[in-house]
């Protein structure tokens, strides 16, 4: 193929700058920082456009949901009680801004550990050396034991949490939940969890007690209409789980159609994006996703929801 003659642009049509419609403004800049600068100057100096636009119009979501006294739940991976951000979450919880807390199975484990030892967080790749990995008796025996088949897995471990003599258990997510009455409910998927490596591990309770949840977290989405739910950091398990209570909730005429929900991770993932941002807001509400390290953005989360709102 011979080469092409290189096109004429003698006649090319230009139109006026002014004409023309920008995606970015001088106006929308953010400020420069002082050093003597309160949190809520920090908050009025991000820029007005993306992402620093998104997350204050998020947190101004979260305000109004909680200043009306609706729902405002949360679902949290196990990655969140590692980065050490359990007092930041239960201090939200203590002030009534959030309802309600969802978790996966590893969460639980983390959660329960920190309260047992104040430590948790093995080196699976040299215990997967040996077969040690997840072996720990005491953490097995404690949360196997404590499950009921006949209630919900969180509410269960909560109590008992709550009546061990655990030296951390301040620190517990699940113990706050049960303290102070909030719906707690744990999403497990068989086999995936340490405890399920136990000879205590009894599936039919497991199975029956998370179950029960499920359906008590059904009961928590059914409610969020005008809410908000937020997921940090579970990439596969509570992004499934929130879909199936949504159509339950809508299948059974709970009106859920205008409600925010937001993502943080440190990636992005495909089941956040689509189960949590974009498929349950289709009908009227607004879905955001943020990415960064949980360590930061959950703090500056909860600081600007402080600051914004009056409590």
């Amino acid at each position: 193929m011979p080469i092409p003659t290189p096109i004429d642009l003698s006649n090319i049509r230009t139109i006026p700058i002014a004409r023309r419609t920008n995606k970015v403004r001088v106006a929308d800049f953010a400020r420069a920082p002082k050093p003597d600068a309160s949190f809520e100057d920090f908050l009025a100096s991000l820029p007005n456009g993306t992402v620093g636009k998104d997350f204050t119009e998020f947190v101004g979501h979260v305000v109004e949901s909680a200043s009306a006294h609706r729902t405002v739940a949360i679902g949290i991976g196990g990655h969140v009680i590692k980065c050490g951000l359990a007092p930041v979450l239960i201090d939200l919880m203590e002030r009534g801004i959030l309802t309600s807390v969802a978790m996966n199975g590893a969460t639980a484990i983390h959660d329960t550990e920190i309260a047992m030892i104040g430590q948790t967080s093995e080196d699976v790749a040299a215990n997967l050396e040996d077969g040690t990995f997840g072996m720990a008796g005491e953490t097995a025996d404690f949360i196997n034991h404590a499950v009921r088949p006949k209630e919900g897995y969180g509410i269960a471990l909560g109590r008992a949490i709550a009546q061990a003599d655990f030296p951390f258990k301040e620190k517990s997510i699940l113990y706050h939940a049960a303290r102070l009455k909030l719906p707690a409910t744990v999403h497990v998927a068989l086999g995936t969890d340490i405890v399920h490596q136990h000879p205590s591990a009894d599936g039919a309770a497991i199975g029956s007690a998370s179950l029960m949840d499920f359906r008590i977290f059904c009961a928590v989405v059914s409610g969020l209409e005008g809410g908000v739910f937020i997921n940090f950091g579970s990439a596969v398990i509570l992004p499934e789980v929130f879909l199936k209570a949504l159509t339950v909730a809508r299948n059974l005429g709970h009106q859920v159609e205008r409600f925010v929900t937001a993502n943080f991770d440190m990636i992005r993932h495909y089941r956040p994006q689509v189960n949590i941002v974009h498929r349950p807001t289709s009908t009227g509400g607004k879905g955001y996703y943020f990415v960064g390290c949980h360590e930061i953005m959950i703090p500056l989360l909860a600081q600007a929801i402080l600051v914004t709102g009056d409590w």
